[in-house]
Protein backbone atom coordinates (compact mmCIF):
# COMPACT_ATOMS: atom_id res chain seq x y z
CA UNK A 1 0.00 0.00 0.00
CA UNK A 2 2.70 2.57 0.50
CA UNK A 3 4.19 1.80 -2.89
CA UNK A 4 0.50 3.46 -4.49
CA UNK A 5 0.87 6.03 -1.82
CA UNK A 6 4.27 7.03 -3.24
CA UNK A 7 3.27 6.66 -6.33
CA UNK A 8 0.63 9.07 -5.85
CA UNK A 9 2.77 11.65 -4.17
CA UNK A 10 4.61 11.76 -6.58
CA UNK A 11 1.79 12.50 -9.61
CA UNK A 12 0.78 15.33 -7.51
CA UNK A 13 4.30 16.49 -7.13
CA UNK A 14 4.47 16.65 -11.02
CA UNK A 15 1.23 17.90 -11.61
CA UNK A 16 1.41 21.07 -9.05
CA UNK A 17 3.72 23.15 -11.00
CA UNK A 18 1.43 22.64 -13.85
CA UNK A 19 -1.46 23.45 -12.13
CA UNK A 20 0.01 26.97 -10.54
CA UNK A 21 0.09 27.61 -14.10
CA UNK A 22 -2.89 26.40 -15.77
CA UNK A 23 -6.10 28.20 -16.97
CA UNK A 24 -8.57 25.88 -14.80
CA UNK A 25 -6.94 27.08 -11.27
CA UNK A 26 -6.30 30.73 -13.02
CA UNK A 27 -3.90 32.16 -10.26
CA UNK A 28 -4.30 35.84 -11.42
CA UNK A 29 -7.89 35.68 -11.17
CA UNK A 30 -7.18 33.97 -7.58
CA UNK A 31 -4.71 36.66 -6.27
CA UNK A 32 -7.18 39.22 -7.44
CA UNK A 33 -9.41 38.30 -4.42
CA UNK A 34 -11.66 35.73 -6.67
CA UNK A 35 -13.14 32.41 -4.75
CA UNK A 36 -12.51 28.91 -6.14
CA UNK A 37 -15.61 27.86 -3.97
CA UNK A 38 -18.31 26.78 -5.67
CA UNK A 39 -21.71 27.67 -5.70
CA UNK A 40 -23.00 24.26 -3.92
CA UNK A 41 -20.10 24.37 -1.11
CA UNK A 42 -20.75 28.10 -0.69
CA UNK A 43 -24.56 27.51 -0.05
CA UNK A 44 -24.56 24.25 1.35
CA UNK A 45 -22.21 24.45 4.19
CA UNK A 46 -23.01 28.16 4.84
CA UNK A 47 -21.11 30.83 7.41
CA UNK A 48 -18.05 29.48 8.41
CA UNK A 49 -16.82 32.84 9.94
CA UNK A 50 -14.97 32.41 13.08
CA UNK A 51 -15.23 28.20 12.69
CA UNK A 52 -12.30 26.37 13.08
CA UNK A 53 -12.32 24.29 9.40
CA UNK A 54 -9.63 21.63 8.38
CA UNK A 55 -9.61 21.36 4.88
CA UNK A 56 -8.87 17.50 3.85
CA UNK A 57 -6.17 16.71 0.55
CA UNK A 58 -6.05 20.26 -0.07
CA UNK A 59 -3.97 20.37 -2.72
CA UNK A 60 -1.93 23.90 -2.75
CA UNK A 61 -4.85 25.51 -0.85
CA UNK A 62 -6.85 27.87 -3.23
CA UNK A 63 -10.20 26.24 -1.59
CA UNK A 64 -8.80 26.41 2.34
CA UNK A 65 -7.30 30.14 1.30
CA UNK A 66 -11.25 30.62 0.11
CA UNK A 67 -12.45 29.84 3.12
CA UNK A 68 -10.07 31.37 5.49
CA UNK A 69 -10.88 34.83 2.93
CA UNK A 70 -14.69 34.32 4.21
CA UNK A 71 -13.43 34.52 7.64
CA UNK A 72 -12.53 30.48 8.83
CA UNK A 73 -9.84 29.99 10.90
CA UNK A 74 -8.57 27.48 8.19
CA UNK A 75 -6.00 24.26 8.23
CA UNK A 76 -5.29 22.51 4.69
CA UNK A 77 -3.54 19.31 4.84
CA UNK A 78 -2.01 17.14 1.61
CA UNK A 79 0.70 14.69 1.41
CA UNK A 80 2.41 16.14 -1.33
CA UNK A 81 5.20 18.08 -0.42
CA UNK A 82 5.22 20.71 -3.75
CA UNK A 83 1.41 21.46 -3.10
CA UNK A 84 2.15 22.34 0.14
CA UNK A 85 4.94 24.20 -0.36
CA UNK A 86 2.65 26.45 -2.55
CA UNK A 87 -0.02 26.64 -0.54
CA UNK A 88 2.31 27.89 2.01
CA UNK A 89 4.26 30.71 0.09
CA UNK A 90 0.38 31.53 -1.42
CA UNK A 91 -0.93 32.33 2.22
CA UNK A 92 2.10 34.42 2.50
CA UNK A 93 1.97 36.18 -0.67
CA UNK A 94 -1.89 37.16 0.04
CA UNK A 95 -1.23 37.71 3.79
CA UNK A 96 -4.34 35.37 4.72
CA UNK A 97 -4.50 33.12 7.96
CA UNK A 98 -4.40 29.67 6.99
CA UNK A 99 -2.06 27.04 8.40
CA UNK A 100 -1.11 24.18 5.95
CA UNK A 101 0.08 20.33 6.75
CA UNK A 102 2.16 18.06 4.93
CA UNK A 103 0.80 14.89 5.77
CA UNK A 104 -0.71 11.75 4.66
CA UNK A 105 -3.99 11.91 6.09
CA UNK A 106 -4.16 8.31 7.76
CA UNK A 107 -1.30 10.06 9.64
CA UNK A 108 -2.67 13.18 10.69
CA UNK A 109 -3.91 12.30 14.14
CA UNK A 110 0.03 11.73 15.24
CA UNK A 111 0.78 15.46 14.42
CA UNK A 112 -2.23 17.32 14.22
CA UNK A 113 -3.74 17.89 18.26
CA UNK A 114 -7.11 20.06 17.81
CA UNK A 115 -10.59 19.53 17.39
CA UNK A 116 -12.29 21.37 14.58
CA UNK A 117 -15.71 23.02 13.99
CA UNK A 118 -16.05 21.68 10.39
CA UNK A 119 -13.76 19.44 8.66
CA UNK A 120 -14.59 20.29 4.71
CA UNK A 121 -13.10 18.31 1.45
CA UNK A 122 -14.24 18.38 -1.40
CA UNK A 123 -13.64 17.09 -5.71
CA UNK A 124 -11.71 14.41 -6.38
CA UNK A 125 -10.73 12.98 -3.19
CA UNK A 126 -11.99 10.08 -2.15
CA UNK A 127 -10.73 8.21 -5.01
CA UNK A 128 -7.34 8.24 -4.00
CA UNK A 129 -7.91 6.55 -0.50
CA UNK A 130 -8.28 2.85 -0.19
CA UNK A 131 -9.76 2.71 3.09
CA UNK A 132 -12.82 4.69 4.10
CA UNK A 133 -13.41 3.62 7.24
CA UNK A 134 -10.03 4.79 8.74
CA UNK A 135 -10.92 7.81 6.67
CA UNK A 136 -14.50 8.46 8.34
CA UNK A 137 -12.49 7.82 11.64
CA UNK A 138 -9.83 10.57 10.92
CA UNK A 139 -13.10 13.02 10.52
CA UNK A 140 -14.64 11.82 13.33
CA UNK A 141 -11.32 12.39 15.81
CA UNK A 142 -10.74 15.86 14.47
CA UNK A 143 -14.51 17.03 14.67
CA UNK A 144 -15.49 18.33 17.89
CA UNK A 145 -19.10 17.08 19.35
CA UNK A 146 -21.54 18.89 17.21
CA UNK A 147 -18.74 19.32 14.22
CA UNK A 148 -20.21 19.32 10.71
CA UNK A 149 -18.91 17.51 8.60
CA UNK A 150 -19.11 18.28 4.68
CA UNK A 151 -17.99 16.77 1.30
CA UNK A 152 -18.56 17.79 -2.45
CA UNK A 153 -17.25 14.98 -4.40
CA UNK A 154 -17.69 13.35 -8.28
CA UNK A 155 -20.21 10.49 -7.88
CA UNK A 156 -19.02 7.10 -8.04
CA UNK A 157 -20.83 7.09 -11.49
CA UNK A 158 -18.61 8.91 -13.60
CA UNK A 159 -15.47 6.53 -12.60
CA UNK A 160 -17.47 3.44 -14.01
CA UNK A 161 -16.85 4.81 -17.70
CA UNK A 162 -13.61 5.20 -19.93
CA UNK A 163 -12.44 8.85 -19.96
CA UNK A 164 -14.39 9.48 -23.58
CA UNK A 165 -17.45 8.52 -21.56
CA UNK A 166 -17.98 6.23 -24.93
CA UNK A 167 -19.23 2.79 -22.96
CA UNK A 168 -18.20 1.61 -19.50
CA UNK A 169 -15.32 -0.44 -18.32
CA UNK A 170 -15.62 -0.34 -14.73
CA UNK A 171 -18.00 -2.33 -12.17
CA UNK A 172 -19.80 -0.03 -9.40
CA UNK A 173 -18.38 -2.03 -7.06
CA UNK A 174 -15.56 -2.23 -8.01
CA UNK A 175 -13.10 -3.69 -5.52
CA UNK A 176 -9.30 -3.76 -6.67
CA UNK A 177 -7.00 -1.37 -7.33
CA UNK A 178 -7.13 0.78 -10.76
CA UNK A 179 -3.72 1.98 -12.25
CA UNK A 180 -3.55 4.25 -14.69
CA UNK A 181 -1.00 5.69 -17.01
CA UNK A 182 -2.00 9.43 -18.11
CA UNK A 183 -0.02 11.88 -20.39
CA UNK A 184 -1.07 16.06 -19.90
CA UNK A 185 -3.58 16.43 -16.63
CA UNK A 186 -7.36 17.43 -16.20
CA UNK A 187 -6.09 20.84 -15.43
CA UNK A 188 -4.16 20.84 -18.26
CA UNK A 189 -4.37 17.72 -21.24
CA UNK A 190 -1.87 19.03 -23.13
CA UNK A 191 0.74 19.07 -20.23
CA UNK A 192 4.33 17.67 -21.19
CA UNK A 193 3.95 15.24 -18.14
CA UNK A 194 3.04 11.64 -17.69
CA UNK A 195 1.98 10.03 -14.84
CA UNK A 196 1.12 6.22 -13.27
CA UNK A 197 -1.76 6.73 -10.42
CA UNK A 198 -3.25 4.03 -8.54
CA UNK A 199 -6.48 4.83 -7.27
CA UNK A 200 -10.00 3.42 -6.32
CA UNK A 201 -13.70 3.78 -6.72
CA UNK A 202 -15.93 4.15 -3.68
CA UNK A 203 -20.05 3.85 -3.94
CA UNK A 204 -22.21 5.96 -2.15
CA UNK A 205 -23.35 3.27 0.43
CA UNK A 206 -19.62 2.63 1.34
CA UNK A 207 -18.87 6.66 1.77
CA UNK A 208 -22.20 7.26 4.26
CA UNK A 209 -21.60 3.97 6.26
CA UNK A 210 -18.52 4.65 6.92
CA UNK A 211 -19.57 7.96 8.25
CA UNK A 212 -22.57 6.80 10.34
CA UNK A 213 -20.32 4.20 11.80
CA UNK A 214 -17.91 6.44 13.31
CA UNK A 215 -20.80 8.45 14.85
CA UNK A 216 -21.51 11.17 12.10
CA UNK A 217 -25.49 12.11 11.73
CA UNK A 218 -25.85 12.38 7.83
CA UNK A 219 -28.05 15.59 7.44
CA UNK A 220 -28.19 15.33 3.77
CA UNK A 221 -27.51 13.37 0.64
CA UNK A 222 -27.62 15.52 -2.58
CA UNK A 223 -26.76 14.05 -6.25
CA UNK A 224 -26.42 16.08 -9.10
CA UNK A 225 -26.61 15.87 -12.74
CA UNK A 226 -23.48 18.43 -13.27
CA UNK A 227 -19.94 18.92 -12.39
CA UNK A 228 -19.14 22.40 -11.84
CA UNK A 229 -15.54 21.67 -13.20
CA UNK A 230 -14.83 21.37 -16.73
CA UNK A 231 -12.33 18.41 -15.86
CA UNK A 232 -13.63 15.57 -17.56
CA UNK A 233 -13.38 14.83 -21.49
CA UNK A 234 -16.73 15.25 -24.09
CA UNK A 235 -18.49 18.13 -22.15
CA UNK A 236 -20.87 20.71 -22.78
CA UNK A 237 -21.28 23.66 -21.14
CA UNK A 238 -24.96 24.50 -19.98
CA UNK A 239 -26.84 27.53 -19.69
CA UNK A 240 -26.27 27.30 -15.37
CA UNK A 241 -22.89 27.75 -16.40
CA UNK A 242 -22.04 23.93 -14.99
CA UNK A 243 -20.68 20.64 -17.51
CA UNK A 244 -22.38 17.59 -18.78
CA UNK A 245 -20.91 14.78 -20.48
CA UNK A 246 -22.47 15.12 -23.99
CA UNK A 247 -25.52 13.03 -25.54
CA UNK A 248 -25.60 12.12 -21.78
CA UNK A 249 -27.05 15.25 -20.32
CA UNK A 250 -29.14 15.08 -17.26
CA UNK A 251 -28.83 11.21 -17.42
CA UNK A 252 -26.44 10.69 -15.20
CA UNK A 253 -25.24 11.87 -11.99
CA UNK A 254 -22.10 13.56 -11.84
CA UNK A 255 -21.73 15.22 -8.64
CA UNK A 256 -22.52 14.52 -4.45
CA UNK A 257 -22.67 16.32 -1.63
CA UNK A 258 -23.00 15.41 2.02
CA UNK A 259 -23.23 17.16 5.47
CA UNK A 260 -22.98 15.17 8.54
CA UNK A 261 -23.10 16.28 12.51
CA UNK A 262 -20.53 14.57 14.84
CA UNK A 263 -23.25 13.55 17.86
Amino acid sequence: MNDYFEANKKVWNTRTPVHINSEFYNMEWFKKGATSLKQVELEELGDVKNRKLLHLQCHFGQDTLSWARLGAKATGVDFSTAAIATAKNLSDELKLDATFICSDIYELDKILHESFDVVFTSYGVIGWLPDLDKWASIIAHFLRCGGTFYIAEFHPVVWMFDNNFEKIIYPYHQTDVIQEEESGTYADPDATIKTTSYTWNHGLGEVVTALIAHGLKIEFLHEFPFSPYNCFQNTVEGTDGNFRIRNLENLIPMMYSIKATKQ
